[in-house]
């Protein structure tokens, strides 16, 4: 399922969401112009790879530096195009609503926090790793997880490709963000059963779930135009798709 927009109204420019899909982008760009080794290098030392913080004597043994630089710059970078821009449009459908209830600067230091705890589980579920975890998805999965909490009642227009047919729906944010946690706890699941790619799932999930928890002590309530409120029923102001 591929969102394409939310009917949810924003009222502030977006400015702290399009900082980071810039600063994403030229991380992107630029890892684009290494190549082997070079890039190989590259990813272990700035992505993050569970086993250099786990044992610290095998990391300084096979040359890794001491440094906790990889935790806030993993997720910066991208593994290729279908990455970032899933990763950045995901952003961009969610983070407005989310950077309109708390401010610039919050928004980003609330997006660091969902991205540092998105990557102290996937740490924790796979600390033998010797594998870089990088990209956005733990952070962003955050904003998910807020945006599940503040406006439940959205809704999403969702593209679902049927074999070569692409298909529109609307659906309740709710079920949209439910449903796509889901498939990353079992996802998760079967990949440590085996049977799945190796990509950070519990990252995702450890993500979105700091997000939902930590919303509300982010959110500053006169900010909350279009938050889901039962008495004052302020969301039936939301915008049709």
């Amino acid at each position: 399922m591929i969102p394409i927009r939310d009917n949810v109204p924003r009222v502030h420019p977006p400015i702290a969401v399009l900082v980071i899909i810039l600063l994403n982008a030229l991380a992107f760009l630029y890892t684009t112009s290494l190549h082997g080794r070079e890039l190989f290098n590259f990813m272990h030392l700035f992505g993050v790879v569970p086993a250099r913080f786990m044992a610290p004597d095998w990391a300084m043994h096979v040359g890794y530096p001491d440094s906790s630089i990889p935790l806030l710059s993993y997720m910066f970078l991208h593994s290729g195009w279908l990455h970032i821009i899933m990763n950045m449009w995901m952003l961009w459908i969610f983070g407005d609503n989310i950077e309109d209830v708390m401010g610039h600067a919050t928004f980003v230091l609330f997006y660091i926090l969902c991205g540092l705890a998105a990557i102290g589980v996937q740490i924790l579920t796979e600390p033998n790793s010797p594998v870089p975890v990088i990209g956005a998805s733990g952070a962003v999965a955050g904003i998910m997880g807020a945006y599940l909490m503040l406006y439940p009642h959205g809704r999403v227009l969702t593209l679902v490709p049927i074999f070569i047919f692409p298909l529109f729906f609307q659906f309740p944010a709710i079920l949209f963000l439910i449903a796509w946690v889901t498939v990353q706890i079992i996802s998760g699941l079967l990949q440590n059963a085996g049977t799945m790619a190796p990509v950070a799932w519990w990252a995702h999930i450890g993500g979105f779930l700091t997000g939902m928890a930590l919303i509300y002590l982010f959110r500053k309530k006169d900010r909350c135009y279009y938050c889901y409120n039962p008495e004052t029923k302020d969301y039936d102001k939301l915008e049709d798709l």
